[in-house]
């Protein structure tokens, strides 16, 4: 068999779009807890209560230093046996990859509230507004330009790095890869470029749109002045 057409060979097309959307059901649920969730821990890390800056800044490096795939390991094997508790592959990645986004996007929000100048949070106390509306109608749309570049980045990232959950017996689009090209190690000694170079521009595919829409976005605001 040409070992080009190994990818269209029986079902191995659509177990490779089958794994796609396991690794896609996994980053997006992450994404939307990610951003939702940043958002609060951006604005508690901007506290005028240094006890509650102190611990963001710690939950930040412990999740920042520690690899992903060490805190998968850590929830999947170790959480299940201190805890007598059963839990899913998919739900312990789901986990992992929002924790870590959550810390990831609120040190983005952070950083986008204190590059704003003084005066916009003086003018907003100035008018009466509470601490509520100032973040809801003056900070936080000004940060959402400024937050819009690196979070698209780590959007990326994180639908990139959901391949790690292979290792924890996910089935998603890198373990179809691998099972196809063992079944056809023998009708197809170069399967592996191909199905690994098919893989390559599945995630192009779905992280390029991603990028390209913020890249619009970017250039829609300068063209209104926001």
């Amino acid at each position: 068999m040409d070992s080009a057409l190994i990818i269209f060979d029986g079902a191995n097309f659509s177990r490779l779009l089958g794994g796609l959307g396991v690794s896609l059901r996994i980053a997006v649920l992450a994404v939307v807890i990610s951003l939702f969730g940043g958002v609060l821990f951006g604005m508690l890390m901007n506290s005028k209560n240094v006890f509650i800056r102190a611990c963001c800044r710690v939950i930040l490096e412990t999740v920042r230093i520690v690899p992903q795939l060490v805190w998968l390991f850590v929830f999947y094997f170790e959480m299940t046996k201190a805890f007598h508790i059963h839990l899913d592959a998919k739900v312990a990645s789901i986990i992992v990859f929002s924790l870590w986004g959550i810390a990831e996007m609120g040190d983005l929000v952070r950083g986008a509230i204190t590059s704003l100048p003084l005066h916009q949070w003086q003018s907003g106390r100035a008018i009466g507004l509470t601490k509520t509306q100032l973040y809801r109608y003056i900070i936080l749309p000004q940060a959402v330009r400024r937050l819009l570049p690196p979070a698209i980045n780590l959007v990326t990232r994180m639908i990139k790095t959901t391949s790690l959950v292979v290792l924890i017996g996910v089935i998603e689009v890198l373990k179809v890869g691998q099972q196809v090209i063992e079944v056809s190690i023998f009708s197809a000694p170069s399967a592996a470029f191909w199905v690994y170079g098919f893989i390559f521009f599945l995630y192009f595919i779905v992280c390029w749109p991603v990028s390209l829409a913020a890249k619009k976005l970017e250039q829609y605001w300068a063209r209104r002045g926001v």
